[in-house]
C-alpha cells in the first residue's frame, strides 16, 4: 500500500539500517565501522499477479456454467446436465434471470424436440423448486416463461400442461403426506409452497388475449389448505400460515368475485384450531397474528378516490404519516386530534431548549456548556465500524 506523502521513487531509494546488535553482526574494528556505516538496500518486491490469470471464484461456486454459456450447449453431453447447470447458476446468482433466460429459452428451443426431452425439463425444475430452499419463486417464473415462450407442443401437452400434471401427482397424495412423517411432510410442505407461487407467477392468457390465473391451482390451494388443518401439528399448521401470507390477498379478491365465502371459512378453522388443536403455544400466537393481518385487509393501504382531492372525511389514512407531539403535560397529539392547532399553538410558545444558540450552533453566550464542552467528538472505534457498515448497505440498497 503506498504510503501518504510518500512517492514510489521515495519508497525505493536505498534505507538506512536501523542500528545492529554486535552479538548478531561481527564487525572488523569499531573505527571502520563508524566511517562506514553499513547501509541496507530495500529488496525490491516483485508481483505474482498476472493479467492472463484465471478469474476468481469464491468457495463453492461453480463457473461450469458461466465458462461455457456463451457457446450454448454445445460443451454439454446431456440435456439434463445443461438444464442442471443453469438452475444451479440461477439459484446462486437469482439476479441474472433478466438477462440469461431468453438466451436459455432459445437453446432448448433447439434441443427439447421430443415429448421425453419436455418431460425431463418438466421434472427437472420441479425438483429443484422444491427441493431448495428459497427458489420456489424463482421456479415459479421460470415455468411461466417457459410456459409462453417453448415452441414445442406434443401430443403429450405444452410446458404448462406437464408442469400441472406433475404437481398433481403430489395433490392427489396431500391427505396421506399432511399425516405422514417428518421427511414426508417436508417434501409436501415444499410442494405446498411452491404451489402458492405458481399461482401467483403462472399467467394464463385467455381467448380475448386478457391474463388470469389458474382456475385450478386456486381450487387446488383451498384443498391443501384442509388437508393441512385436518392433520394440526406444529409444521403443518406454520406451512398454512406461510400459504395464506404469500396468497391469502389474491384468493380472498378472486373468491370475493365469485361471491365465494372461502376466507370466511379458513379463518374460523384457525380459531377452532387455536380454541382445540395441541399445538404449541408459538403456533397458536402464529396463527392470531394471521388472523389479525386478515382482518387489516392483509396489510394493504385503503387507495384513496382519484376523482377527489383527500381529505380526513374521506381518507382513513388521512393523518397515517403526520408527526406526533407532546403537550406541557407529556400528552402525545397529532393533526388529527380536535384541538390540535390549540396544542401546536402552545408548543412553539414554550421557551427555547438551547437559547444561546444559533440555528448553526455558535455560542452566544460567549461561554462554553460545560456539558456541551464533555463531549468527544470521536466515536467508539466498535460505533464507528458498525455506522461505516451502515452507510454503505444504505448505499447499495438505493442503487439497487
Amino acid at each position: 500500500m503506498r504510503k501518504r506523502g510518500v512517492s514510489l521513487k521515495e519508497q525505493a531509494r536505498p534505507l538506512r539500517a536501523p542500528p545492529i546488535s554486535q552479538d548478531t553482526v561481527p564487525q572488523q574494528n569499531s573505527e571502520s565501522a563508524m566511517a562506514k556505516p553499513q547501509v541496507v538496500v530495500a529488496p525490491v518486491l516483485m508481483s505474482k499477479l498476472s493479467v492472463n490469470a484465471p478469474e476468481f471464484y469464491p468457495s463453492g461456486y461453480s463457473s461450469n456454467y458461466a465458462e461455457s454459456y456463451e457457446d450454448g450447449c454445445e460443451d454439454y453431453p446431456t440435456l439434463s446436465e445443461y438444464v442442471q447447470d443453469f438452475l444451479n447458476h440461477l439459484t446462486e446468482q437469482p439476479g441474472s434471470f433478466e438477462t440469461e433466460i431468453e438466451q436459455f429459452a432459445e437453446t432448448l428451443n433447439g434441443w427439447v424436440t421430443t415429448d421425453d426431452a419436455l418431460q425431463e425439463l418438466v421434472e427437472l425444475i420441479y425438483q429443484q423448486a422444491t427441493s431448495i430452499p428459497n427458489f420456489s419463486y424463482m421456479g415459479a417464473r421460470l415455468c411461466n416463461y417457459l410456459s409462453h415462450h417453448l415452441t414445442i407442443s406434443p401430443q403429450s401437452g405444452n410446458f404448462r400442461q406437464l408442469l400441472l400434471k406433475r404437481c398433481r401427482t403430489e395433490y392427489e397424495v396431500k391427505d396421506q403426506a399432511a399425516k405422514g412423517d417428518e421427511v414426508t411432510r417436508k417434501r409436501f410442505h415444499a410442494f405446498v409452497l411452491f404451489l402458492g407461487e405458481l399461482y401467483l407467477n403462472l399467467e394464463i392468457k385467455g381467448t380475448n388475449g386478457q391474463v388470469t390465473r389458474a382456475d385450478i391451482l386456486q381450487v387446488g390451494l383451498r384443498e391443501l389448505l384442509n388437508a393441512l388443518f385436518s392433520n394440526p401439528m406444529d409444521d403443518n399448521l406454520i406451512c398454512a400460515v406461510k400459504l395464506l401470507k404469500l396468497t391469502g390477498s389474491v384468493l380472498e379478491d378472486a373468491w370475493k368475485e365469485k361471491g365465494k365465502t372461502d376466507m370466511e371459512e379458513i379463518i374460523q378453522r384457525i380459531e377452532n384450531v387455536v380454541l382445540d388443536a395441541n399445538c404449541s403455544r408459538d403456533v397458536k400466537q402464529m396463527l392470531l397474528k394471521l388472523v389479525e393481518l386478515r382482518s387489516s385487509n392483509w396489510g394493504r393501504v385503503h387507495a384513496t378516490s382519484t376523482y377527489r382531492e383527500a381529505t380526513p372525511e374521506n381518507d382513513p389514512n388521512y393523518f397515517m404519516n403526520e408527526p406526533t407531539f407532546y403537550t406541557s403535560d407529556g400528552v402525545p397529539f397529532t393533526a388529527a386530534d380536535p384541538d390540535y392547532q390549540e396544542k401546536y399553538q402552545e408548543l412553539l410558545e414554550r421557551e427555547d431548549f438551547f437559547p444561546d444558540y444559533e440555528e448553526n450552533g455558535t455560542d452566544l453566550s460567549g461561554a462554553g456548556d460545560p456539558y456541551l464542552d464533555d463531549i468527544d467528538d470521536e466515536m467508539d472505534p466498535e460505533i464507528e465500524e458498525a455506522y461505516e457498515k451502515f452507510c454503505l448497505e444504505s448505499e447499495r440498497k438505493r442503487k439497487q
